[in-house]
């Protein structure tokens, strides 16, 4: 990872790189009319989407709904890439750089509270359990906003200077036990390589905590790294009335819990990137009178920084092993990673940064803070440079501590914020193959 000091530097000399002058000013001023037009149509297919969620790697009918459009439009399509995945090919009438646009498409299982007419009535089942499914963070916008630039750049199609992949991701959220799925499995079946090949990537999550009109961005480090961790610590079983007799893995687990605490607090520098280890389940025992032979914990470990998080993990096994053999018990401990960083490439961002402030006006484009969720965009961003934003989906005034989180059974979003997002997509396609052909 480079410097936060890099990367700026980066972002400072890149402002100039997309000078005006280099925009094709009559394609985005279609480009932005068209955007105005269709925005009760993105608004339609949104409510669709939200409407009829599915979860991950089941999402069947939604990636039925997404092809039948795309070949409205005259875009070539492909299906069942990474079991639902749809991806979309317009090839331009003019020589060019080929940019990939990204949407993932799956809701998650939770019951839905909010009081719309378009709410989500939809079960389906999750890990054995009936669940309500709901698109609750967003995802049915994005399908939204990308079909909308799919629309609107395959009306310009014989002036378009290269070709726009329009990848439709299924399983963002997770894939069901056992199985693979989302971005890791859309790279592995070639996506990126298959093809044309994009050069350039770029991604949008709408945000219900961030105002309508507004764009975040970051360079370099923008959401974390996922890694599960486990720990099994093993003691000796003993009646609980006389715990001298064994050796409690209770107790130990309860000291590494604490242990693990102070890899953060005091051993991580966290003024150059934030991290988080948190253990979310722990379970050991089955009678109150018995002490038992083991106990087992798992959590997620965030990193914004690859060798932070190779660090913290190396210090997560150091200080569960030497915790329980201080006790007489064993600790083993393992490993899986999820999702890596989503890492910004500086010079992208930074090529096209004038691109949203021209867009959204200066005031609206806003450097953000990193984020300690996770994003399977990353998989993409480690085999080309990619550009990840945040669009504005909070009514305008509202005060963000009121406002629904993501993930949540009353998570809302004003479909206002859905045109900016279309005209986002659009821009950062077309400005980005202006830029290549000089």
């Amino acid at each position: 990872m480079r410097s936060a000091k890099t990367i700026l530097t980066i972002l400072g000399a890149g402002l100039l790189a997309l000078p005006a002058t280099a925009q094709d000013t009559k394609l985005l001023a279609r480009a932005n009319t068209m955007a105005d037009k269709i925005e009760p149509k993105v608004i339609e297919w949104r409510r669709d989407f939200h409407q009829y969620p599915e979860l991950g790697n089941r999402e069947v009918k939604t990636a039925e709904k997404i092809a039948t459009q795309l070949k409205k439009f005259g875009i070539e399509v492909e299906t069942g890439v990474a079991h639902t995945g749809v991806v979309g090919i317009l090839k331009g009438g003019k020589p060019g750089p080929v940019v990939a646009l990204r949407a993932d498409i799956d809701g998650l299982p939770v019951t839905e509270r909010a009081a719309i007419a378009f709410a989500s009535k939809q079960k389906s089942t999750y890990n054995g359990q009936e669940v309500g499914v709901m698109h609750a963070c967003g995802h049915d916008t994005h399908i939204a906003m990308l079909l909308g630039a799919a629309e609107i750049l395959s009306s310009m199609k014989k002036d378009l200077k290269g070709t726009v992949k329009f990848i439709f991701q299924p399983a963002e959220e997770g894939a069901p036990a056992g199985e693979e799925g989302g971005a890791y499995l859309m790279v592995k079946e070639g996506v990126l390589t298959k093809g044309p090949k994009p050069e350039v990537i770029f991604g949008l999550h709408i945000n219900s905590q961030t105002e309508v009109g507004q764009i975040k961005y970051r360079p370099g480090g923008t959401m974390a790294s996922a890694d599960i961790f486990r720990i099994t610590v093993k003691g000796k079983q003993v009646h609980g009335a006389y715990p001298w007799a064994g050796v409690d893995p209770i107790v130990v687990s309860a000291q590494i819990i604490n242990g693990l605490q102070t890899i953060i607090s005091r051993q991580t520098e966290l003024a150059e990137d934030a991290a988080v280890v948190t253990v979310g389940s722990i379970h050991g025992g089955v009678r109150n009178n018995i002490i038992p032979e083991e106990v087992k914990m798992e959590g997620t470990i965030r990193t914004l920084n690859t060798d932070m998080q190779k660090t913290i993990h190396e210090k997560i096994k150091l200080t569960a092993t030497k915790i329980a053999e201080s006790a007489g018990a064993t600790a083993e401990v393992t490993f899986q990673a999820q999702t890596p960083v989503t890492y910004n490439d500086p010079a992208l961002t930074a090529k096209m940064l004038p691109t949203i402030q021209t867009l959204a006006g200066r005031d609206n484009v806003i450097l953000s803070k990193a984020v300690t969720g996770a994003e399977d965009f990353a998989f993409y961003q480690e085999k080309i440079p990619g550009l990840f934003l945040f669009v504005g989906g909070m009514k305008k005034g509202q005060d963000p501590a009121t406002a629904p989180a993501h993930h949540t059974p009353d998570f809302r979003i004003d479909e206002a914020g859905l045109k900016l997002g279309v005209k986002a997509l659009t821009n950062l396609t077309l400005n980005y193959m202006e830029s290549k052909g000089k």
